[in-house]
């Protein structure tokens, strides 16, 4: 017997196991819902093993501030989020809430973040984000010696970062833990929606549930039509620079540069439209190194050990989707680039709401029919 036909099936299936899918997975799981979630395992292209791992808020939602307060939402939530996770599992995933920094070369770099920090400003104060000038950096993080080319950087101390595959691990084990299946090597391979149920077909059987979570990332545009679910995405590669351990100088994550606890740099991201080629150039990696040296010249005498690509998960403005289907009741999208700054928010809000069976007002203005606004003449 499979595990799609066991006694009364499944309340959820959720459709996707990397961070999204799982950390939805765990919220539902967590509120006593019988889940099962189905993955491809280590085939999948997972975005968690090519993830700078940055909790973001600043520069998040600009021409929606609903995204924005749904990104501080999840920042706030980190915290008990992280430690819940450890406490219930053993497994550390090095979530710091040290602030974030956007580093600025030069007096024409500094002009265009202070106006785009006002500018986010002016839709949603929520960030808490303020330019800073070199010496207030300085002080801020004393360790590091920054290049001559570094004016200064707009600082949020609701920013923060963690290690994307150890939270991955965690979330997998925090389902097991709750009593949710993870079925590796089970990817959803069509949907049928029959008699208010869902069946998913898979290589080890079919997976029954009364509703279904779709967050599969590239994978959902394929599955989505069978259920009447929107999937507007486009596919975007990055690539990340990992140096060999150093001592501890950044305590603070920046875009471009983070130090990991483990000593290691990231170097990235890069920002590719070349469809579902996750390969690395060393064009791209050059640039990066060349930029990150600059901010930090001492990087100039570390090694490389090893680059990363990846392809983000994205919708056409870069903001989630959320989505209920409107033919099959029961069944629900997620669509989001940011997996590791919503983490906390997707196991909380949106399992609160997708397991009381209606996403509700706060999230409407995520809902992909804002893509079919007719345009004023």
């Amino acid at each position: 017997m499979n595990a799609g036909t066991r006694a009364g099936g499944y309340d959820f299936v959720v459709v996707g196991g990397g961070v999204v899918g799982s950390s939805i997975a765990f919220g539902l799981a967590e509120r006593g819902r019988r889940v099962a979630v189905l993955d491809e395992g280590d085939r999948a292209q997972r975005a968690a093993r090519t993830n700078f791992g940055l909790v973001w808020v600043q520069s998040k939602g600009d021409g929606m501030p609903a995204y924005m307060r749904w990104t501080r939402r999840s920042a706030d939530l980190w915290p008990a989020f992280a430690q819940r996770l450890e406490s219930l599992t053993g497994v550390g995933i090095e979530y710091r809430k040290a602030g974030g920094l956007v580093y600025c070369l030069g007096p024409v770099e500094f002009d265009a973040r202070r106006e785009k920090v006002e500018q986010l400003r002016a839709q949603a104060d929520i960030y808490g984000t303020e330019m800073i000038e070199r010496a207030a950096l300085e002080r801020l993080v004393p360790g590091a010696r920054f290049g001559p080319d570094v004016v200064g950087a707009s600082h949020c101390p609701n920013d923060g970062h963690c290690n994307p595959l150890l939270l991955l691990k965690a979330l997998h084990a925090a389902l097991a833990i709750h009593g949710a299946h993870y079925l590796p090597d089970a990817p959803a391979r069509n949907i049928v929606h029959r008699e208010g149920r869902f069946v998913v077909d898979t290589p080890r059987g079919s997976i029954e549930a009364g509703r279904l979570v779709l967050a599969a990332g590239h994978g959902t545009p394929a599955l989505a039509d069978a259920i009447d679910l929107p999937a507007p995405m486009k596919a975007e590669r990055g690539q990340i620079l990992v140096t060999e351990r150093c001592r501890p100088i950044l305590p603070i994550p920046g875009s471009g540069i983070r130090q990991t606890q483990d000593g290691t740099f990231l170097i990235g991201s890069s920002k590719e439209k070349t469809g579902f080629d996750d390969s690395t150039t060393v064009a791209v990696g050059g640039r990066m190194a060349a930029r990150a040296i600059r901010i930090l010249p001492e990087l100039g005498g570390i090694r490389l050990t090893r680059t990363w690509g990846g392809i983000r998960v994205l919708t056409p403005d870069n903001h989630p989707v959320y989505a209920e289907s409107a033919r099959c009741p029961g069944a629900f999208v997620a669509i989001c680039h940011s997996g590791i700054t919503l983490a906390a928010v997707h196991a909380a809000d949106l399992a609160e709401a997708i397991s009381g069976g209606a996403l509700g007002p706060t999230l409407e203005a995520f809902h992909a029919r804002r893509f079919h606004v007719p345009k004023a003449a």
